[in-house]
């Protein structure tokens, strides 16, 4: 029986990565010459990942081709690197596996670096070489250049009848890096003759389904996914993934549902997460119809207030109870939304309103613009994050100049999220400075001289946080972090959102000694599927098992999940209240009646906390 003859009627199961494997045992150079130089390390992979039930595997091919060999100096290798790499995959195999040469994409984010000409004869040349060893298809994986997928795509159908996979990669859910939709772009890819069309690397699991429930069935083509397993975490230098292979079946399950018949693994993924998807669907028949989602649009209007002036957070949280809420702003041009909740909360009697430094590494509206317009149009005093990762060491000083010279004079200084987890993995994470150089250049910065020396004319006024992650296995380094970071003048922290209340009592007990007051972070979960994905997906934090049947038990009723969401959180502010004067609250998805509502809860125990000391009196 042939490929496309098995997913007629079967759920077929790909491989994971390749280059994971070799991560993990050390490996750190050009993964393809591992062909030449280390056969057998390939050959073993292979024959791991089909042991775990994968019926298809991918020769160790993605960047065997001309261009991305030539930055190693191993263009010359073009032809033994894919022969061989055939080859072993061959031997790997059973004869129930498919053999597929794997061509990986070029363009990153700027088209200019590659011309299309390029593209055509990189590829032919690789191409060749795998059609002449007479793989059972081809696969074309990791395209975010949808122009250069569609070129590939009718150079390869144009040279052979093989079946041909096309997975693109996605910057953003549902959407390709030129805008194009997905259904859109899948349809394309059908007329130009892709029999497998499909999504692998960027995201994992959680927005691959949630891309794939806008998209039909195809009539002439069959689906794919090859999730990364999770984002990645930076950890001592080097990219970690963490994701539960639980986590992967239960998905499996549900890409089945979204009519998916391959099903893979991309970056992170191991052999533990292919055998959990096997087991998962191996047994069931492919879905043949199925629900399409249909994507809502809201309108917002703008509303406008005053500015005011207050004393430094830092004094504040140390006098009184003190709440500050983060509100991301717009991934698109319209500030309607953002303005609405801004006005909401400045309402509401929050003492802070902080702005994410494109956050996660996705590209937003400039912060410094977001808190400029908040404070002009509500009021609201703005608090805004510098990363470390989007300017190298000029433009971080012009930006603190920038920011004193328009009165922006609280801010929190972070390392940042790698770019490689955001929308744009291809763009350059700079990180010229560490988050303790950051701290100490922002206080330079106040004392009136620059990172070189050189007088700045007048001292800079900047209150500084730093971020705390309590999210750890060791807390005491954390804290040990902490007290690294007030040596270098940090004069407050903001932590990362924590979902237990034990949690909550720990990082007090272990921080209670420090100089700086600490705003005790909480953000509300929105429904069940917000729990898992914060839960699998984003590294460093893990929900109680009661907390993720809490949400679970609300299922598609959404406004259950919220009030769950938010009994939740009330249940950990109350923690939260009597061991901390400072609570972050950090708006989920712009829906910023969330905050609001724990807003004025806290607002409420603080006015209910007077009434009894005035009833003692």
């Amino acid at each position: 029986m042939s490929f496309l003859e098995d997913l007629q009627s079967k759920i077929l199961i790909g491989d994971g990565a390749m280059g994971t494997m070799l991560y993990s045992h050390g490996v750190d150079r050009c993964f393809d010459e591992l062909n030449l130089s280390k056969p057998d390390d390939i050959l073993r992979i292979h024959q791991t990942y089909i042991q775990a039930g994968a019926n298809l595997i991918q020769t160790n091919t993605y960047g065997a081709n001309d261009i991305k060999l030539s930055r190693y100096g191993l263009e010359d290798d073009i032809r033994q690197m894919n022969k061989k790499a055939v080859e072993l995959a061959k031997l790997a195999a059973t004869p129930s596996t498919y053999v597929f040469g794997t061509i990986g994409g070029v363009r990153s984010l700027k088209k200019s670096a590659h011309t299309i000409d390029e593209i055509k004869r990189n590829f032919r040349e690789q191409l060749f070489v795998l059609l002449n060893e007479d793989v059972d298809g081809i696969l074309l994986e990791t395209y975010y250049d949808f122009e250069e997928m569609q070129t590939v795509l009718q150079i390869a159908r144009k040279e052979t009848t093989k079946p041909i996979i096309a997975n693109v990669s996605l910057h953003e859910a549902g959407v390709l890096q030129d805008g194009t939709s997905l259904p859109k772009a899948f349809l394309t890819l059908e007329e130009l003759g892709a029999n497998v069309i499909g999504l692998n690397c960027r995201l994992g699991p959680y927005h691959m389904i949630q891309s794939l429930e806008e998209v039909p069935l195809l009539e002439h083509a069959y689906l794919s996914v090859f999730p990364n397993s999770s984002l990645p975490t930076l950890n001592e230098g080097r990219l970690v993934y963490e994701s539960d292979e639980n986590y992967f079946k239960e998905s499996a399950l549900q890409f089945r549902e979204q009519g998916v018949r391959l099903i893979g693994g991309c970056c992170g993924t191991t052999p533990k997460h292919i055998k959990a998807m096997a087991e998962a669907v191996s047994h069931l028949a492919p879905v043949t119809t199925k629900k399409v989602k249909v994507p809502k649009q809201e309108k917002v209007k703008i509303t406008s207030n005053n500015k005011e002036t207050l004393p430094p957070l830092q004094e504040i949280v140390k006098e009184r109870r003190s709440v500050i809420v983060e509100l991301d702003p717009p991934k698109k041009l319209s500030m309607n939304k953002f303005l609405l909740g801004a006005q909401a909360l400045h309402d509401a009697g929050i003492d802070a309103l902080t702005l994410a430094d494109n956050s996660l590494a996705s590209p937003r509206i400039s912060n410094l613009a977001a808190g400029m317009l908040a404070r002009e149009k509500t009021g609201a005093r703005a608090l805004i994050h510098i990363t470390c990762r989007d300017r190298n060491l000029i433009g971080l000083q012009s930006h603190l100049m920038g920011l004193h010279s328009l009165g922006l004079s609280d801010v929190l200084a972070i390392t940042g999220d790698p770019s490689k987890i955001g929308d744009f993995p291809g763009a350059t994470s700079v990180y010229d400075l560490s988050s303790f150089d950051l701290i100490s250049l922002i206080k330079q910065f106040n004392e009136g001289v620059s990172y070189s020396g050189k007088p700045l004319g007048e001292k800079t006024n900047f209150s500084v946080a730093a971020a705390f992650n309590p999210n750890v296995r060791h807390l005491d380094k954390a804290v040990i972090r902490l007290e690294k970071k007030i040596a270098c003048g940090a004069d407050y922290f903001i932590s990362q959102p924590l979902y237990s209340n034990q949690q909550i009592i720990d990082v007090y007990e272990a921080t209670q000694n420090l100089k700086a007051p600490i705003y005790i972070g909480i953000m509300p979960l929105t429904s069940s599927r917000n729990a898992e994905f914060i839960h699998n997906e984003i590294p460093g934090i893990k929900l109680s098992d009661s907390i993720r049947e809490k949400m679970a038990a609300a299922g598609t009723d959404k406004e259950k999940a919220r009030q769950e969401g938010l009994a939740i959180a009330k249940d950990l502010i109350d923690t939260a209240y009597d061991l901390f004067n400072g609570i972050y609250l950090i708006t989920p998805f712009l829906d910023y009646s969330f905050t609001v509502e724990l807003t004025n809860y806290i607002h409420e125990k603080e006015k209910q906390k007077a009434e009894r000391k005035i009833t003692h009196v």
